[in-house]
């Protein structure tokens, strides 16, 4: 169980990945988005939730 619900990341999430001594790519491959999110202060924490639906959803904005 955890608090967090998931994450809001966006085009400068890696630099303050690599920032905090982490690299956005492994952390993906390790499944350790938590320990991303946390670092990158991207972490969307809402309590608990009481469901489980591991939904991804993404939006790509062009410039």
């Amino acid at each position: 169980p955890t608090t967090a619900s998931g994450g809001l990341v966006d085009g400068d999430t890696t630099g303050r990945a690599r920032g905090a001594g982490l690299d956005a790519g492994e952390c993906l491959r390790a499944h350790s988005s938590l320990k991303l999110l946390q670092a990158t202060g991207d972490l969307v924490i809402t309590g608990p939730t009481g469901t489980n639906v591991n939904d991804l959803k993404l939006i790509l904005v062009g410039h």
